[in-house]
């Protein structure tokens, strides 16, 4: 382990390179990367605010284990119950530039390159929970870059009165119209731009599983890399923003091929946010909080649960096959509650729930129809280690009758399928500690402890252990 370990370390700082996904919240969660070479700066090079183009880069390199545990029975898609470890590296080289430096009209060109390696445990397969966000769900693909973003991010200000905005890696100025309207349009990954938190939407500093980063509810468009073309509008005012976004969905369910016909196919999203202090006079006014709305539709390729397990019990099936009795047309659908909240300047709250209606099959993201979050992140500036972090999760999710009889008749999402399912929601209890070792390295220690993997309680629980070396260039 100890030169597996070595290798990836040495990996990690010869590439130059930027993670996948979330990198807008962590911008906001991270402290901000200083200028200089001094013992505090979060970067392994400096760069400044004041430069027209942005060249960054981030390594994520990810170990995690888990040892045997209890299972009368196994499926094509389970969690492995022998003792298993697999190490993930991803990167991407992330390239900015402003064509327009005008604050109030200002114009960004995003273009990110990246490499995904490695694998999950258990091929990423057994857990709607998946322990590892950096895992591409096809590990077939191989680690050949891939460009993952390219995107123009237009600013339109309504008014002359700017505010301050940290430089992110989606939006490189520094100041922006406090009225204003933002355009993002390109290839790009959904959740950089809508359900971000501050506290849970960054699995490169934060936490590492799925539906603890993303609202697990939420299918939204992407490829099996997680990315899509689309078009994103945003509305912003001093105290509230609104959000629409039009996306590509994939042909087939976890695919890679996207579908371009957007009459018959599209994921459409909406988010409302609203930032204020949530918990009035319990907690000083100054202390930031803000919820988010979330709902979407998704029109696809998709089949229903019941069309599949029908067709199986009447014998017109040998299995339950829902791929089989997909139809263009079907319409998904769902809603997420998004909140966090500033209890002193170290410590930190949030909350998600997320529903869909849960008839049709989960197509893109994971295989959820009900989820419930919450946890906390504590800095470490109380005991002079103000870029160190813990945090602590807890997150169930749940899945509807039709998807509970598809499984239990032996049918195969793209995730899941233990052959049987005994039923219960799946639990997790995920909490890290992340370390501030130099410059832009930081290391992690991870743990995550999984009751009814799969959402069978025939099976588990499961401890996961994992150790997670992140370098920001």
């Amino acid at each position: 382990m100890q030169s597996l370990l070595a290798k990836c370390a040495l990996a990690a700082l010869t590439l130059a390179m930027r993670t996948p996904t979330h990198l807008q919240a962590q911008a906001i969660d991270a402290p901000a990367p200083q200028q200089s070479a001094s013992p505090d700066a979060t970067t392994i090079f400096p760069h400044p605010d004041q430069a027209r183009y942005l060249i960054s880069g981030q390594a994520n390199i990810i170990f995690q284990a888990h040892g045997p545990f209890h299972s009368p029975y196994e499926g094509t898609n389970s969690l492995q119950s022998r003792g298993e470890y697999k190490t993930s590296l991803i990167g991407t080289l992330f390239l900015g530039l402003q064509l327009h430096r005008n604050m109030r009209y200002a114009t960004d060109t995003i273009v990110d390159f990246e490499s995904a390696g490695g694998r999950g445990i258990s091929q990423a397969l057994g857990l709607a929970g998946f322990t590892n966000l950096d895992v591409v769900r096809n590990p077939n693909l191989g680690s050949k870059p891939y460009l993952a973003r390219v995107v123009i991010h237009q600013t339109i200000g309504l008014t002359d009165k700017m505010v301050e905005v940290d430089r992110t890696p989606f939006s490189l100025a520094t100041q922006l119209p406090e009225r204003r309207i933002e355009l993002h349009i390109g290839k790009m990954s959904l959740p950089d731009y809508i359900d971000l938190n501050t506290i849970g939407s960054d699995s490169h500093l934060q936490f590492l599983n799925w539906t603890v980063d993303n609202n697990g509810a939420w299918d939204y468009a992407a490829d099996t890399r997680g990315y899509t073309y689309a078009a994103v509008a945003e509305y912003h005012d001093r105290s509230w923003s609104a959000r629409y976004a039009i996306a590509a969905m994939p042909t087939v369910a976890n695919g890679i091929d996207l579908d371009w016909a957007f009459s018959r196919a599209s994921g459409q999203n909406v988010e409302v946010e609203l930032r204020r202090n949530l918990l009035g006079p319990l907690v000083p006014s100054n202390r930031r909080g803000t919820v988010r709305i979330l709902s979407f539709v998704n029109h696809a390729h998709m089949g229903l649960y019941r069309d599949a397990v029908n067709a199986y019990l009447s014998g017109e099936d040998a299995k339950p096959d829902i791929s089989a009795h997909a139809k263009f047309g079907a319409v998904k659908y769902g809603f997420g509650l998004n909140m966090e909240q500033e209890l002193t300047p170290d410590l930190g709250i949030f909350f998600r729930a997320g529903w869909n209606e849960g008839q049709h099959e989960s197509y893109a993201y994971t295989e959820v129809d009900q989820t419930v979050a919450f946890g906390g992140a504590y800095s470490g500036r109380a005991f002079s280690r103000p870029n160190d972090k813990i945090g602590v999760a807890f997150v169930s999710n749940a899945i509807k009758r039709d998807h509970q009889n598809y499984l239990r008749y032996g049918g195969l999402g793209f995730l899941l399928g233990d052959g049987k399912l005994n039923y219960a929601r799946e639990d997790i209890l995920e909490s890290y500690y992340n370390l501030h070792a130099w410059r832009g390295v930081f290391y992690a220690l991870n743990i995550q402890f999984i009751e009814h993997p799969g959402y069978n309680q025939d099976r588990g629980p499961v401890l996961v252990e994992g150790v997670r070396m992140h370098v920001d260039f």
